[in-house]
């Protein structure tokens, strides 16, 4: 049939290419907005990271500034205690790092050159690989090692001052967000038409619930496992346990990955100080503890915060490591988590009852 001027040439179309049509046509604007956003993002990446990172923080802080607001004390006090608690947090752990990496210095050489040994002739004996061969593999690895960072070493310099400048806006942006939080809040909802207060306003509180549960969530997992590890490795004689325990804590921020890279330095640094068996120990442990934290620890802790697929993680995690880099890794699946919670919540049909949720906190005095 030949459509008239009235009906046109959409109307002539099969209605499952009419919509397939449409629904290709809004994957492709939703894509490309998602692909201008993740762009900016990456031109602003210290930006975008330390606000982040603020958000995840204040999420952690948030109890230390309420109970001091209980207190009687203002919110300024209680932000200020929440930013004096993660000073000491974060500067304690490199103390005791730093003390630790110093007792050991002396010993380190021989320990490494010992393991180093002992690995040489369990490789000769098993593999029939000559001393002579290795030797050329090491020295042939170190210059190529030397080469790939001499060229970038200016590169490496003004990455270490951008992250340097993002950590202080970072910690200027928590202090702000714990003492000033509810305000900006009601600030944000005033700029919303005010139909749609009530449904975004559900919506940032779903998304905040969920940060916070997974911002909490990880610390208590990335704790036990640095335990776990920390523990084996103090059993098994490695070198420098104090510094992998606090790398797998810091690890276990990256989902999937950063677990494996750590165990992975961990039973590298167990081969070259101690030779294959201690390497193989430390391996054993750290398979244990991971499949613990995979298939115990983190379905009963994270379950109720991500709702989120492993696929899903994956996918996040891949795509923040590509715009971001490792830091773009360890803040992806929270921000997928945020995105999930704030879209179903505000795309919920209005007729159907809201999913049951923790009880928001009580509301604080304000300072």
């Amino acid at each position: 049939m030949i459509p008239d001027r009235r009906t046109g040439v959409l109307r002539a179309l099969p209605w499952s290419l009419r919509y397939a049509a449409a629904a290709a046509g809004c994957a492709l604007v939703i894509a490309a907005a998602v692909y201008l956003m993740l762009r900016l993002a990456v031109l602003v990446a210290p930006l975008t990271l330390a606000v982040v990172v603020a958000l995840l923080l204040t999420a952690l802080l948030q109890p230390v500034t309420a109970l001091v607001g209980r207190l009687g004390a203002p919110r300024a006090v209680g932000a200020l205690a929440g930013i004096l608690v993660l000073l000491v947090v974060l500067i304690v752990p490199a103390l005791l790092m730093w003390q630790a990496v110093a007792q050991q210095a002396g010993e380190l050489p021989d320990e490494l050159g010992q393991g180093w040994q002992r690995t040489r002739d369990w490789l000769a004996g098993a593999f029939g690989v000559s001393e002579r061969r290795l030797d050329t593999a090491v020295q042939q690895g170190g210059e190529r090692l030397r080469s790939a960072v001499a060229p970038n070493a200016a590169a490496y310099a003004m990455s270490a001052v951008e992250a340097f400048g993002a950590a202080l806006l970072s910690l200027v942006l928590v202090f702000f967000l714990l003492k000033d939080g509810p305000s900006i809040v009601g600030w944000s909802r005033g700029l919303l038409p005010e139909h749609s207060r009530d449904r975004w306003s559900e919506a940032a509180a779903n998304g905040w619930r969920a940060l916070a549960r997974y911002a909490r969530g990880t610390v208590a997992v990335a704790a036990i496992d640095a335990v776990g590890i920390g523990a084996a490795l103090l059993v098994i004689g490695v070198p420098l346990a104090l510094p992998l325990t606090v790398l797998t804590f810091v690890a276990a921020f990256v989902p999937v990955l950063g677990a494996t890279v750590a165990g992975a330095v961990a039973t590298l640094v167990a081969l070259a100080a101690g030779g294959p068996v201690d390497a193989l120990l430390v391996l054993a442990a750290v398979i244990v503890v991971q499949q613990v934290e995979g298939n115990v620890l983190e379905p009963l802790i994270m379950g109720r915060a991500l709702r989120l697929h492993p696929a899903v993680v994956l996918v996040a995690v891949t795509a923040g490591a590509l715009t971001g880099g490792v830091a773009g890794a360890m803040v992806s699946v929270p921000l997928t988590a945020v995105v999930y919670q704030v879209t179903r919540t505000a795309l919920r049909d209005r007729g159907e009852p809201a999913p049951a949720a923790e009880p928001a906190p009580a509301a604080e005095p304000a300072g």
